[in-house]
């Protein structure tokens, strides 16, 4: 009888205990809830000003309610900025994103498979050494020696100008992420492919590529991301209005259009469209690699 007790009482504390326990995590819950609440309307607050004023006209933005949707919405502000050679500061963006990600990537990929696969060589290990020096090194702290060098290979002012230092920013993160993943592939995956008869190449694009495809996606959006908003580099390398870039076209909107707001603000939506775009494109890739990264 006493044993019985004693055991009623003993269930009795955990059923309170773990009663508590959920209590506490719907606390939380409820928290983290309001805080995410909170964020979203910091967030979305100026993109719907953004959005809204950019379909405004002059005097409309300087009487109407800043948040007011517009009485008559005018596509004027979006003309005017692609009538300033705005295509061509987009195809120029476009340009040098997909030259930097494109050799990034593939680049980073397969010095990823190579570490991986040469554990225990001195060499490789030194090499994923200067990677991660890499990533100790902004580009702030080099902008003059990468001018220098450019001047000397005579490729001022040119596409290519702004395509190579990209690039060698880009690598060093992306071996970093891809190395994790590809580390976490099961060695008896290589060794039954070996067993079959594939090389080093044929492991590496049936066996590594199909698996990392997540965290490819995770580092091309990324670099793609610090590529495309990148303005220090257009801004040292290049010198004449045909080899500008969208942000340091939107710093000359800026000036061109000091007084017309709601122009520059158009030329802002053009600019974050295709990074919208690709990101809910790319949405589910992005996340799974990046859920796969944490739980690594």
């Amino acid at each position: 009888m006493a044993v019985a007790t004693s055991e009623a009482r003993t269930t009795s504390s955990r059923t309170r205990s773990g009663g508590h326990h959920v209590r506490k995590l719907l606390r939380m819950n409820w928290l983290g809830g309001l805080a995410g609440w909170i964020w979203l309307l910091i967030v979305i607050i100026p993109l719907y000003w953004i959005v809204i004023t950019s379909f405004k006209d002059q005097s409309a933005f300087f009487s109407q309610n800043p948040f007011a949707l517009p009485n008559a919405p005018t596509w004027e502000n979006y003309k005017l900025v692609i009538q300033n050679d705005f295509p061509r500061y987009f195809l120029n963006s476009v340009i040098i994103t997909v030259g930097t990600i494109v050799p990034a990537v593939a680049i980073s990929f397969m010095a990823s498979y190579a570490i991986i696969r040469g554990v225990g060589s001195k060499f490789l290990g030194g090499v994923m050494g200067l990677f991660l020096l890499g990533l100790a090194i902004p580009l702030q702290a080099v902008i003059i020696p990468v001018y220098l060098l450019i001047i000397k290979m005579q490729l001022y002012d040119s596409l290519l100008a702004l395509i190579l230092p990209s690039i060698a920013f880009a690598i060093p993160l992306s071996v970093l992420v891809l190395t994790n993943f590809i580390r976490d592939v099961p060695k008896e995956l290589f060794e039954s492919m070996r067993v079959d008869g594939a090389s080093e190449w044929q492991m590496l694009h049936s066996l590594a590529l199909p698996l990392t495809r997540p965290a490819l996606v995770t580092v091309s959006i990324y670099n793609g991301l610090f590529v495309w908003n990148g303005f220090l580099l257009p801004l040292i390398l290049t010198q004449s209005p045909e080899k500008r870039t969208l942000p340091l076209a939107l710093w000359t909107f800026q000036g061109q259009f000091s007084v017309n707001v709601p122009a520059v603000l158009a030329s802002v939506v053009l600019t974050a469209l295709p990074i919208v775009i690709l990101y809910a494109i790319g949405r589910r890739q992005l996340l799974s690699g990046l859920t796969a990264g944490f739980s690594r």
